[in-house]
């Protein structure tokens, strides 16, 4: 529908670079419906749940802040000046973002976090992917801009006000994050869809495609939904499961093994596992 040549969102002239409308919003909206079908975790809001750990994340962003100079400049198809463009545009839209959330975590919460960075260069990142080809330097700087107002929002007071459980802040980064991107690609276009005009002609066709896309990824998603449960029975793991740590309940495994210096679940016996015979061994019989 968007990049196929037959599509009506291709035909109307709509942009959409490297996936705004394609990955970003889709998936953005069909989270949402997967976390309400799901329902929330077991003590969200009663219990502490921090992130796993900071620098992990960090280091994910930065991965994802590479890779994604991959295919947005690789949406070019090419080494071209459309693909510099592209990775510049990248780039700044991300950075920009990261300065502004930073700059509104410090006038709302008194001090900047690197999660908040981390959240906000994924969130420029996937506003500028739609825009990436088609805007100039300045409009990269004011889609950054605009999405950090607008996931900021949504991942701090939306969120709460609504009650859903997004452990990630999908639907406000990617689903509302998209959105912006694919209008701001209007806005700030310096190079208009085919068959398009002006500037306010290329944003109704945005909001055409993002209209489309805000109804069409829920109602599927919870199709495809229905249609799994109608088929294995519940999609959400038991309580008890849930209580003890999927690592235990599905692998019989733990991350973190602080005590014995190994990697595996305390109450596996050494006859379960050849690594904790291993483990044990070493631990007798230390060099």
């Amino acid at each position: 529908m968007v990049w196929s040549s037959e599509g009506w969102i291709y035909k109307a002239g709509a942009i959409d670079f490297a996936g705004g409308l394609v990955v970003h919003m889709s998936s953005g909206f069909s989270a949402i419906v997967v976390a309400l079908f799901l329902g929330k975790r077991h003590g969200l809001g009663k219990e502490p749940m921090p992130p796993h750990s900071l620098p992990l994340c960090l280091i994910g962003a930065g991965l994802l802040w590479t890779g994604w100079f991959g295919f947005n400049a690789g949406s070019a198809l090419s080494a071209s000046p459309l693909a510099t463009l592209a990775f510049l545009n990248t780039g700044t839209a991300a950075s920009t973002a990261v300065v502004t959330w930073a700059l509104i975590e410090w006038v709302h919460r008194g001090k900047p976090t690197a999660l908040g960075g981390a959240t906000a260069a994924v969130a420029g990142l996937v506003a500028i992917t739609p825009a990436c080809g088609n805007v100039g330097p300045m409009g990269a700087i004011w889609t950054g801009v605009g999405v950090s107002v607008i996931s900021y929002a949504a991942c701090t007071f939306l969120k709460p006000a609504l009650g859903y459980d997004d452990s990630l802040d999908v639907f406000g980064v990617h689903a509302l994050g998209g959105a912006w991107g694919a209008l701001a690609s209007g806005l700030f276009a310096v190079t208009l869809g085919s068959g398009i005009e002006t500037n306010l002609q290329q944003v109704m066709v945005q909001l055409r495609g993002i209209a489309f896309v805000i109804g069409f990824a829920p109602v599927a998603t919870a199709g495809i939904l229905m249609g799994l449960r109608f088929v294995f029975g519940p999609l959400r793991v038991a309580e008890e499961a849930e209580l003890e740590g999927l690592d235990l309940s599905e692998h019989s495994e733990s991350a973190y093994g602080f005590a014995g210096g190994g990697m595996l679940a305390p109450e596996m016996s050494t006859q379960a596992h050849p690594l904790a015979m291993s483990l044990t061994a070493r631990q007798e019989h230390p060099a």
